[in-house]
């Protein structure tokens, strides 16, 4: 299992490749994430890194998290996150130690984890991608409307997880095999090509994609 490290979204913006081609590029910053906390099978029953990012004042913490910053040898992180992997590839990493965005390379392919934007409640056209009624004889106020949604006789109720209108976006988006347009070490800055899920300034995850397309 790969690490994903934390990130957070700063925008969208272009670059020209080695073909001359404008290519649409999502920013990242790929500061350095701190390992907080380790976890192993013997003691936790399985094994992962738990990564910090971003900053946080102290006083805005409890005691038992100051506490437990102060374990690691690590300043305080406005984000936490377990990151599964093997007890093999955890046991390279050690607490206190930064990971940073140089862990991806340009032409690499990713996987990005993110929580798409709310759109409050939506209708089954724009949540569902239903088509919208034609405006011929026997339409008149419902063109957005989902149409019937009971059975025939039997089993006379609605079935469960019929696609209907309700609440629309903010849950757990996953996008994969992305390509890492270019990386800048320097300035901590990650270019992947294309969109990925959340708002500007949103965090997300990355690693390696488990499964390449062809």
């Amino acid at each position: 299992m790969a690490i994903e490290l934390l990130c957070r979204k700063i925008g969208m913006t272009r670059l020209f490749d080695e073909q001359g081609q404008c290519v649409s590029v999502t920013v990242l910053d790929a500061s350095p994430n701190a390992v907080v906390q380790k976890k192993t099978p013997e003691k936790d029953g399985y094994a992962a890194l738990q990564l910090g990012f971003g900053e946080r004042s102290r006083k805005s913490l409890s005691k038992a998290v100051q506490k437990h910053f102060e374990k690691a040898g690590v300043a305080p992180k406005r984000v936490l996150a377990e990151s599964r992997m093997t007890p093999e590839d955890a046991a390279k990493y050690e607490v206190g130690q930064e990971i940073g965005g140089d862990l991806f390379t340009a032409g690499q392919r990713v996987d990005v984890i993110g929580t798409s934007k709310g759109r409050g409640t939506a209708g089954v056209v724009k949540r569902h991608n239903f088509p919208v009624h034609t405006e011929g004889h026997g339409t008149h106020e419902f063109f957005r409307h989902g149409g019937s949604i009971g059975a025939n006789s039997y089993p006379g109720r609605v079935i469960k997880g019929l696609r209907m209108s309700g609440r629309y976006g903010a849950e757990r988006v996953t996008t994969r095999n992305l390509v890492v347009a270019k990386v800048d070490a320097e300035k901590s800055l990650l270019f992947v090509r294309g969109s990925i899920p959340g708002h500007n300034g949103g965090f997300v995850r990355i690693r390696a994609a488990i499964a390449s397309s062809r």
